[in-house]
């Protein structure tokens, strides 16, 4: 496997990480930003675009276990309409051009544009209509309409980091342990796959969808 450097050596790394949900950053792409963290100076920018008030305190606290190791963050926690992103899209772009103007990252974290989940996927399409000159690494989230691709970048974890992950979202998520889905195999699961498909040594990986980038 051919190997992928983030940011400029020895300068900090700006994270820009977007989720449509309170639990989406961490699945799709918690286990590479505690990787990130425990390797490199990392600036943070995380927001999540919708929470229910039960939520809002999840999110929280679970961005704050997650982000322990950056060495500078902030959290941003807005409260548009969820599961009706695509109706409310004007104003959650005004946000992005909000975001915009604040923010300089070196790389995007965001949801796929193929996701069939509306509001990832609006999310999507936002943060390539605003980010147009940034590296966007698209992540993955599983689900119900089975909608998972063919990832072509992947970061391989330690086992300690996977279990990390793990760890972390269902202490921090409470609300969502009655989901059939969201348990702990399912997210060892489909790191698992990742693993193998890029041999990675402890046989975990979170994949990723690069677009494009220039070299």
């Amino acid at each position: 496997m051919l190997p992928f450097t983030l940011g400029t050596a020895g300068q900090p790394l700006r994270l820009l990480c977007l989720g449509a949900h309170s639990d989406d950053i961490e699945i799709g792409c918690g286990g590479t930003l505690l990787r990130l963290f425990g390797e490199r100076h990392c600036i943070v920018h995380w927001v999540v675009f919708a929470a229910s008030p039960q939520r809002v305190s999840e999110a929280r606290s679970s961005a704050e276990a997650f982000l322990a190791g950056a060495k500078e963050s902030t959290v941003l926690i807005r409260d548009f309409k969820e599961s009706y992103f695509p109706y409310v899209a004007t104003e959650i772009k005004d946000f992005f051009e909000e975001l915009k103007r604040s923010v300089t990252p070196d790389v995007v974290l965001c949801h796929r544009r193929q996701d069939v989940h509306q509001d990832h996927r609006t999310i999507a399409e936002l943060a390539w209509n605003t980010f147009r000159n940034h590296l966007v690494l698209e992540y993955e989230i599983p689900k119900y309409e089975g909608d998972l691709g063919q990832p072509n970048l992947f970061v391989p974890l330690s086992k300690q980091t996977a279990e990390r992950k793990v760890e972390l979202l269902l202490t921090h998520f409470q609300s969502q342990l009655t989901r059939t889905w969201f348990r702990a195999d399912t997210f060892h699961g489909l790191m698992s796959v990742r693993g193998i498909e890029c041999n990675a040594p402890d046989g975990r990986a979170e994949g990723f969808y690069l677009r494009k980038s220039v070299l």
